[in-house]
């Protein structure tokens, strides 16, 4: 393992090269718990307006006895939470493209350090790779690293992108069966308007999560590309 010598200058190597990527690399780890910060801030928010507005909806339902009163409150009120957690999951998914980034970054740091100590490559258990299986062993992710798509599966509902898409879809749900008993739909018909509206938004914001990490940038095309590849 090598690594290239920068235009202009001389090969890396001693203290002075360890301290600038080590610098680089404590940067890149204060960075990424910026990141889960603001996730975990991002899902909160949305947690509370949830709460809120179910506990405003309990309210009304006891006054109205959920009547038409309380059909017209609570759409409006879900839909705006329903564009609050689609903003969330929009928000979410940046972040976890940033996260992704500064994986990558780390990776190709690590990668310096085995170029100049390839010695002390059995001591690190996270990846020295820029590619997708890289940043995935270093996130830890070994199902989806080792190519298991059972396990793929089973990891999405996990992230928080993920929960949240099936919150959001619930809410989906559940406006679908308002709209239809506001029109006085049987109670079958109800029940089917609900589920049809949860299957559709989940299928809808599937298809828009898997495009949101179909492409990557330039920057984030591997240089440094693990061996099986």
């Amino acid at each position: 393992m090598s690594t290239e010598i920068p235009p202009g200058g001389r090969k890396p190597g001693g203290a002075e090269t360890l301290q600038i990527l080590a610098t680089e690399h404590w940067s890149m780890l204060a960075t990424r718990a910026l990141t889960y910060n603001e996730a975990l801030s991002r899902v909160t928010i949305f947690l509370a307006i949830l709460s809120g507005a179910l506990i405003a909806l309990a309210l009304v339902a006891q006054a109205d006895h959920f009547g038409a009163i309380f059909i017209w409150i609570a759409i409006p009120m879900l839909v705006l939470v329903m564009f609050t957690g689609l903003a969330t999951i929009s928000r979410l998914m940046a972040l976890n493209r940033d996260d992704y980034r500064w994986v990558i970054a780390m990776n190709r740091l690590r990668h310096g350090y085995l170029g100049l100590h390839p010695e002390l490559e059995p001591f690190f258990t996270a990846s020295a790779y820029d590619d997708l299986p890289g940043a995935l062993q270093t996130l830890g992710i070994d199902d989806v690293a080792a190519g298991r798509r059972l396990g793929s599966v089973f990891h999405v509902p996990q992230t928080l992108p993920g929960m949240l898409t099936a919150i959001v879809a619930a809410v989906a749900g559940a406006i679908g069966a308002l709209a239809a008993l506001a029109i006085a739909v049987p109670a079958p018909a109800i029940g089917m308007a609900a589920a049809a509206a949860f299957v559709v938004a989940l299928v809808l914001m599937g298809i828009w999560g898997r495009r949101s990490i179909k492409s990557f940038p330039p920057s984030l095309q591997p240089r440094f590309p693990s061996p099986h590849r």
